[in-house]
């Protein structure tokens, strides 16, 4: 895979480096010391990916990231010292279209190799995602027919990656006060931004959200964010648990796991939404869930920071409907009505 560095501190590219040059296949074919010059380095020498630092002169790694992924766009993975303390330009960065962060490796002390192994494995993920490795992801299992409906609210459940974070407030924001479906989302982030993601949504959306926990059941108005680095399973009984399996599913929370296990388990209405995102994660779950009879709906190319994940559900068939994301909201509206204040009481008879 050949990889561009964008960074201005020596010591940083030499770690990033000599990290690097343990994974076989995996060249720097550039480095640039700031934003500006990773632009112009993209546009002349597209690499597969690009580790993108966020705070430098000239131009931060949040423009440069806007501007790459608008002119020349590739796989872009933030690292930088002390991520977790940046999550607000992490956030940003992901609306632009980045796929991850991780910490920028300390080589000087311990195991080089244990040091490197969170950033190479980030790499590799992205190299499954833009087709770099054969093979292919394994499928989501088929979904099956369920037993009659229970007595559920409605479920919503939205998958995203890369563009997440503000494609996803808006969505939320964008639904009544009083909508009556519980939500679910799985996004492609670190267990280590999770709870600062669900945070920040609270914050953005104006409903309720948080992690979602092992033995909880999604509820009414209820915002529930995938927040381990396990996938978060939905059982046939209807309560969520995270689990290691699959352990061969490249992104962990996987759309895909749990897309499927709502089209086998989920025993009321329920409609699945794919929003913009790297790669392929999730098309397969949103065709389980539209064999089952749900709707389905990825979002538009011309909205999607990154028309990857959506454009795969399109070309599987499994988005009933294919919408830009000002359009997702109203129609989810409108499938899950808010009740209304009920019938008017009779009048006495002679009135």
């Amino acid at each position: 895979m050949k990889i561009g560095i964008v960074n201005d501190m020596p010591l940083a590219v030499e770690a990033l480096q000599r990290a690097v040059s343990l994974e076989p296949g995996f060249q720097v074919i550039w480095r640039a010391a700031n934003g500006a010059e990773a632009v112009e380095r993209c546009a002349a020498q597209r690499p597969d990916v690009i580790l993108m630092d966020l705070i430098m002169p000239v131009m931060d790694g949040v423009e440069a990231t806007r501007r790459i992924m608008a002119e020349t766009p590739c796989a872009i993975v933030i690292v930088t010292v002390n991520v977790g303390g940046q999550t607000g330009r992490v956030f940003d960065a992901m609306g632009y279209g980045a796929l991850d962060a991780v910490d920028t490796p300390a080589l000087g002390q311990g195991d080089i190799r244990e040091a490197a192994a969170p950033l190479l494995r980030k790499i590799r993920n992205v190299g499954w995602l833009i087709g770099h490795f054969n093979g292919g992801r394994p499928a989501a299992a088929k979904a099956a027919r369920t037993a009659p409906p229970w007595q559920l609210p409605p479920l919503v459940v939205i998958g995203a990656s890369a563009g997440g974070p503000p494609t996803l407030a808006k969505l939320l924001s964008a639904l009544p006060a009083n909508f009556p479906a519980a939500i679910v989302l799985v996004q492609h982030v670190d267990a280590q931004f999770a709870a600062g993601m669900a945070t920040w949504l609270d914050q953005q959306v104006g409903r309720p959200v948080r992690l979602a926990s092992s033995g909880e059941r999604p509820a009414a108005g209820i915002v529930l964010l995938a927040g381990t680095d396990d996938h978060l399973h939905l059982q046939a009984d209807g309560y969520l648990r995270y689990t290691s399996e699959p352990r061969e599913s490249l992104y962990r929370p996987s759309i895909d796991v749990f897309f499927a296990d709502v089209a086998r388990h989920w025993k009321g209405e329920a409609a699945g939404v794919l929003l913009t995102g790297m790669g392929r994660d999730g098309a397969e779950g949103l065709k389980a869930m539209r064999e089952r009879g749900f709707l389905t709906i990825a979002q538009d190319q011309a909205t999607s920071a990154v028309y990857g994940m959506p454009k795969a559900a399109a070309a599987l068939n499994a988005a009933v409907e294919i919408l830009p994301l000002t359009d997702i909201a109203p129609r989810l509206a409108h499938l899950f009505p808010a009740p209304g204040p009920g019938p008017l009481a009779a009048s006495p008879k002679g009135n």
